[in-house]
């Protein structure tokens, strides 16, 4: 088996996005994002709101990345950006560390747990058929 490794970039949100900046920095990242297997990490230290315009730059890098099997994880984030995250359920898409390095080598790790899903019991797919 050969492992390849791939390129980690690392790109910083800028402090304040409205849909024109959002849309400059989404056209800055699409060499990052044109690739196959893209993996990014948006760091996000310097933003200052958490809006609309930024949720969907969020999501839109996202797509993209997945569109050619890769990922983005964010890092960073302050505590007022990771409520909004919260709310909207936007957590839950993105793998979120505190500093770049850690997300960084979270894409360089190999998960020995990862195999073992593969492949996994039929009984751990079906629901319960206690619930209701």
């Amino acid at each position: 088996m050969t492992l390849r490794m791939h390129t980690v970039a690392v790109k910083q949100l800028p402090e304040t996005l409205n849909a024109k900046r959002g849309r400059l920095f989404f056209d800055e990242l699409e060499s990052c994002v044109n690739v196959d297997r893209p993996h990014l990490v948006l760091d996000c230290s310097n933003v200052q709101q958490m809006d609309s315009s930024a949720l969907l730059l969020l999501l839109c890098c996202l797509e993209e990345a997945m569109k050619r099997n890769g990922d983005v994880k964010l890092a960073g984030i302050p505590e007022g950006a990771r409520v909004v995250l919260g709310l909207t359920g936007l957590d839950r898409l993105f793998e979120i560390y505190d500093t770049n390095a850690d997300a960084v080598n979270s894409f360089r790790r190999v998960s020995v747990g990862t195999a073992s899903h593969v492949g996994a019991p039929h009984d751990m797919l079906r629901p319960s058929e206690n619930a209701a």
